[in-house]
């Protein structure tokens, strides 16, 4: 197995090449031809948390998001967020997310809380609870 560190981007592309016929015919486990793609994947990964991270999305936009995967209307946010207005307010990124609206959607949509936190404008955010 002739497997070496990806350390530049000719590299990564070289690698990705490798791997592709793998997606089409998964080797079977336990082969010599599984190992090599499951390393070949691990040194892909790397390089590319490294090299191409991917950044979270916008909070609101993953809040949105939930509302379509879950078929949620912003009536359905109050429990969540606050009244109506108040709603309509955060969806428009014209109210901040509060840390006590980051907790109940956090808890009650599943979002993640890193994804809830993060923020376009920092000064903007309120920590109120």
């Amino acid at each position: 197995m002739d497997i070496r560190p990806i350390r530049t981007e000719a590299d990564y592309k070289a690698t990705l090449k490798t791997v592709s016929p793998y997606f089409d015919q998964e080797p079977a486990p336990g082969t010599e031809d599984a190992d090599r793609f499951e390393v070949l994947l691990a040194l892909i990964q790397s390089y590319e948390s490294k090299n191409h991270p991917i950044d979270p999305p916008d909070a609101i936009e993953a809040i949105k998001f939930r509302m379509e995967q879950q078929g949620l209307s912003a009536k359905d946010l109050e429990p969540f967020i606050g009244q109506l207005n108040r709603v309509y307010e955060v969806l428009n990124h014209k109210r901040p997310l509060t840390l006590r609206m980051i907790r109940r959607i956090h808890k009650g949509l599943g979002i993640p809380a890193e994804v809830l936190i993060q923020t376009e404008n920092d000064d903007k955010f309120s920590l109120a609870a």
